[in-house]
């Protein structure tokens, strides 16, 4: 692996301001729901980053339990984690309790509910649909409407713990840009995308010569939000770019599991539907 030389190998881990206001819009939210006896478990997923097939049924973080054990108590925003994507549950367990987390391009808030529910992490988003910001709000979740590709340059040096970008990357128009602003802004990113050179996507173009749609990249060309797609690989390059060190990876397969941690790259990327990447600034 020569051209990766400097990443880490996959899966290879090496050691390594508060807002009353979004607490009590939590608080009310969830006596608003306790009081309508709505234990209904919803979730939508972003627009931008859609994986039906990468769906955890039992898969709790550490510590959490089981369902039967907490009936008529849902998580903060109305998610149950029990229920919780597959993408999602591997971003939290990378996330320290009680970390200070900004979500860029949070959607309708899901993850950012399970690590608020979960981490008990100070959370805060930025989402570009009005829709979305809405939807969070309406959840107790601090959110407000803005864009990452421009906005991220007014956020101070290492002003949170962690910055997220879940499924959004590809959605960004300048994702290196996107990217140096969330290592300069966080102690550390998390990063989470599809893989464009999953074997599928490679099928559906040298068989058919047409632009694949997949359940993990769900739209046509001509309507995708999707206008930087990159592999498992092109991602890897970026980071060296960059000059981001990877403390962890991990790849995805269709059904949600880690494809092995001892695999070459390459096979990493024929066989991860998606990739989810913990990052810091090199030289820390």
């Amino acid at each position: 692996m020569s051209e990766d030389a400097g990443s880490a190998a996959p899966g290879h881990e090496p050691s390594p301001a508060g807002m009353p206001e979004a607490a009590a819009g939590r608080r009310d939210a969830e006596e608003s729901r306790d009081a309508a006896g709505d234990g209904t478990v919803r979730s939508t997923v972003k627009a931008a980053g859609a994986f039906p097939a990468a769906i955890v049924m039992g898969g709790l973080l550490q510590g959490s339990e089981p369902p039967g054990a907490r009936p008529g108590r849902p998580l903060a925003g109305g998610l149950d984690d029990f229920y919780a994507r597959a993408d999602h549950l591997l971003v939290a367990g990378m996330v320290e309790p009680g970390a200070r987390v900004l979500d860029v391009g949070c959607g309708d808030g899901s993850l950012l509910a399970l690590l608020t529910g979960r981490r008990g992490v100070d959370g805060r988003g930025i989402e570009l649909q009005r829709e979305n910001v809405s939807a969070c709000l309406a959840k107790g979740l601090a959110v407000i409407q803005g864009d990452a590709d421009t906005d991220l340059a007014d956020y101070p040096d290492d002003a949170f713990d962690y910055v997220i970008l879940s499924q959004t990357i590809q959605a960004t128009r300048r994702p290196r840009w996107v990217l140096e602003h969330m290592l300069r802004i966080g102690r550390r990113a998390i990063v989470s995308f599809p893989n464009f050179g999953h074997w599928r996507v490679r099928t559906e173009l040298a068989l058919k010569g047409r632009m694949p749609v997949t359940d993990n990249m769900p739209y046509s060309w001509y309507d995708t939000p999707n206008i930087h797609f990159c592999t498992i690989r092109d991602f890897v390059a970026l980071c060296r770019d960059v000059g981001a060190t990877m403390e962890r990876a991990v790849a995805l397969d269709a059904g949600g599991s880690p494809v092995r941690v001892n695999l070459p790259w390459w096979v990493w990327n024929l066989l991860g539907e998606q990739g989810v990447f913990l990052l810091r600034r090199g030289g820390r």
